[in-house]
Parts: C-alpha cells; structure tokens; sequence
C-alpha cells in the first residue's frame, strides 16, 4: 500500500522498497521512471532553461549531445537502456538521456522555420517504423557500432523526422483528426497501460496460458487501456490543466 501510495504522488523508491525484484522506482507501474525525470526537466524548464538565450540553449545542447555520445560508446552495454533506478549507475543513464533530446527539443523550436515540404507525413511515419525495426546493431553483446547507432538516431534521425513531421502539411481532416487524437491520448496511455499488461502477464503465467488462448484477452487489455487512457484525458487531465492555466 505504500508503495502504491508513493506511485500516485509520482514519488520514487529505493530498492528496499522494490516489491518486484527489478530495483525499478516504481514498481506497480514501470514507464513511470520515465516521467519521473521528464518532471525534473519541466521544472528545470519553468525555473532557468526558459530564460536562456539562444545561443547559450545551443552551447548547452551541443554539450548534452557530446555527453550522450561519449555515454553511448564507453558504457558497458554500449546502448541507452536504462535509468529505472535510484542509483548513480541508472540515474547517469537517465540524466543523459533526457537532457539531449529535452535540449533539442527547445532548441529545434526556437530555430524552426517551416520548410515547404507537402504531406511527407507518412513518409516520415514510414522512416520511423523502419529505424524502430532495428533496434540493435552489430553483435548480441556490447558493440561500439550499437552505441554509435544509438546516438546518431537520437542526436540527428529523429530531430530531422520532427522537423520534417512538423513542416508537412495534411489537408485530409481525418488524418488531421487522428493524429490529434493520437497525440492526446499517448500520454494518458502510457502511464495507464502498464499496470494492466501485468495483470495480463500474471494471468499468462500463473495458469499457462497458450497463445490461442491468451489473444482474446490481449485485445481485451488493449481495448481497455484505450478507454480508460481517454477517460484519464477527458476527466482528469485536461480539467486540470484549464484549473492549472487559471490558477497561473
């Protein structure tokens, strides 16, 4: 129950308090790490990095990329995984992979000027599916060339499918419908979904479930993390966000 408690507020525990034996910070619901340091960059955002100049977002920028490159090719795994956990090993991995990617992200918005490009709007979407497909190259062990790979899709590959993706233009109202509709819903589902695919895991498990049995539920698990993430958006998250705006 504390545990669960402590999750609710968005507060991380240290491993004697890991209830599932994976050192995670929260272990009802995993992804939450994830959150936890996109919580610390906000804030960072509100107090100092919305304040900075250009150039000096730039400098800053450029030296998150370097720090993420060295990171990537000297770590021992030789890759990004990682940050789940409240020691120095997990939380230099996790600092080093907001801080390019939040950075950029900043930095891309200031600089954007839109190019005239059309609707590449599924070629970029096309481009994504295909680097997302190889996630690892190179040998099954550490591999200078997977942390190479890592980096430059983080630093150059995606940075040039955002801007892209934010230059294209749908003048189909539907496409333009699903993907607000997506958007909106990605961050209520991804902080909802996990708890569920646990319990689904469990049931697996626990009573050896085989694949044709299993499928059935697992569109059930899908279809109810749908709803309920768009529950989660439509009476929690944004009412509260108009309360947050009147309030600032």
């Amino acid at each position: 129950l504390l545990v669960m408690f402590l999750g609710y507020l968005m507060i991380p525990v240290t491993i004697p308090f890991d209830i599932r034996g994976w050192q995670e910070t929260y272990p009802l619901n995993g992804p939450a790490w994830s959150l936890f340091f996109e919580y610390i960059a906000n804030i960072a955002y509100a107090l100092i990095l919305r304040r900075l100049p250009t150039a000096i977002l730039g400098i800053l920028t450029g030296l998150a990329g370097y720090i993420l490159i060295k990171y990537a090719v000297t770590n021992p795994g030789q890759d990004l995984v990682g940050g789940w956990s409240l020691n120095h090993t997990q939380l230099e991995i996790g600092f080093t992979r907001l801080a390019y990617p939040f950075l950029a992200g900043m930095f891309l918005y200031k600089l954007f000027k839109p190019m005239n490009t059309g609707n590449i709007f599924l070629l970029c979407s096309l481009f994504l599916v295909l680097v997302l497909s190889v996630p690892r190259v190179g040998s099954v062990e550490a591999s200078i060339e997977n942390g190479m790979y890592d980096a430059f899709v983080v630093i150059v590959l995606f940075p040039v499918v955002i801007y892209f993706g934010a230059c294209s233009t749908s003048v189909n109202k539907k496409v333009i419908a699903l993907c607000n509709f997506l958007g909106n819903i990605s961050y209520p589902l991804y902080i909802v979904h996990f708890p569920l695919a646990y319990i689904y895991y469990a049931w697996i498990v626990n009573n050896g479930k085989t694949l044709a049995q299993a499928w059935p539920a697992a569109v059930m698990v899908f279809t109810v993390s749908i709803l309920l993430a768009y529950g989660a958006l439509k009476f929690y998250d944004l009412p509260v966000r108009k309360w947050l705006s009147r309030k600032l």
